[in-house]
């Protein structure tokens, strides 16, 4: 099983760059621009990644991507992890970044921007791995902070397919940005929003309605409310569950607790991501293979989800269309 997770042909949808930022690559980068850790060593600032709640996580998360200041600093952090893709056979990746975590101090938008978009160049002619970003707002901030933002991006609106919502959900409903959204689906970006992590359905509901999304990051929640479950198979609306970020922030106990598999058997079309692998204890992979052991779920399952990520990508109908053969190959070949 393990090893027909590790060549399923799969893309991760759900996946913060400044999250795959790993020990080793932040000291480098800290030491390359004369910043002092907090942390005397790798092994120490692993310690520190255990958490009670999602805000325990981005303490930590802002503080490491605080090192990263050149355009060479985003393109080494974003091509260490397509390079962790290409090694577990994803084939596509949407890729979500946080520039007012950068723009706040001070790094220009073009700075974030060129680097990373740099790197995906690369990676698509050395490692034949796609990617896409989705520019996400940070929603503990303003409104009107998440607006220069959008102004900032529109030199750069080739580069960028989706907006998204993410940073502390309780208290930061999506009500609190729709204005932004709707600029933003005017200058042509695909909105996707966190909702239902912390936040419970109606935060959900909100995303659907008044942010008009194409697709629900977590929606771990939607399970409270029986009508907003029929709602979002009727608007084929997928979810990007992140198993291992659940477990790790406590939205689930127990991995043999979290309803990714009632959610299939409901008709919810799911899929499978890292969200912040650093930090998470696991790539990709890791999710699927310990999703798979905690909830016993069968090949036709895996392929199910896995093929879920291909259709419910921002890709071309023509390149979703190439992507789900070669995974319906390896399935037919690969299923017994």
């Amino acid at each position: 099983m393990k090893n027909f997770i590790k060549n399923l042909p799969k893309a991760e949808l759900h996946l913060h760059i400044e999250g795959t930022f790993e020990p080793e690559l932040l000291f480098e980068i800290a030491h390359r621009n004369g910043i002092t850790l907090k942390y005397n060593s790798i092994d120490e600032l692993k310690e520190a990644y255990s958490f009670d709640c999602l805000q325990d996580f981005l303490d930590i998360y802002y503080q490491g991507a605080g090192v990263l200041i050149t355009e060479q600093d985003f393109y080494d952090l974003t091509y260490s992890y397509l390079k962790k893709c290409a090694e577990q056979n994803v084939r596509h990746t949407e890729i979500m970044f946080d520039p007012q975590t950068h723009t706040q101090r001070g790094i220009t938008f073009e700075t974030v921007i060129n680097g990373i978009s740099r790197a995906i160049e690369t990676a698509k002619k050395d490692l034949n791995v796609s990617a896409l970003l989705i520019m996400s707002y940070l929603r503990h901030l303003s409104e009107e902070e998440a607006f220069k933002t959008l102004e900032q991006s529109i030199p750069f609106k080739n580069k960028i397919t989706a907006v998204g919502l993410d940073s502390s959900e309780k208290g930061n409903p999506p009500s609190k940005f729709a204005n932004v959204f709707e600029a933003s689906i005017k200058e042509g970006y695909i909105p996707v929003a966190h909702a239902g992590e912390e936040g419970d359905a109606d935060y959900i509901w909100e995303a659907l309605d008044l942010l008009k999304i194409k697709r629900i990051d977590h929606g771990n929640n939607c399970l409270q409310d029986d009508t907003l479950v029929r709602e979002i198979i009727q608007r084929d609306l997928a979810l990007t569950v992140c198993p291992l970020s659940n477990t790790a922030l406590q939205v689930v106990k127990d991995l043999k607790d979290h309803s990714l598999k009632k959610m299939m058997d409901l008709g919810i079309k799911t899929t499978i991501n890292s969200d912040d692998p650093a930090y998470f204890g696991g790539q990709v992979n890791q999710n699927y293979i310990d999703t798979q052991q905690a909830l016993n779920l069968s090949k036709e399952e895996l392929y199910q989800l896995a093929r879920n990520s291909f259709q419910y990508s921002f890709l071309p109908d023509s390149d979703k269309a190439i992507f789900i053969e070669e995974l319906d190959t390896y399935y037919s070949i690969n299923k017994s």
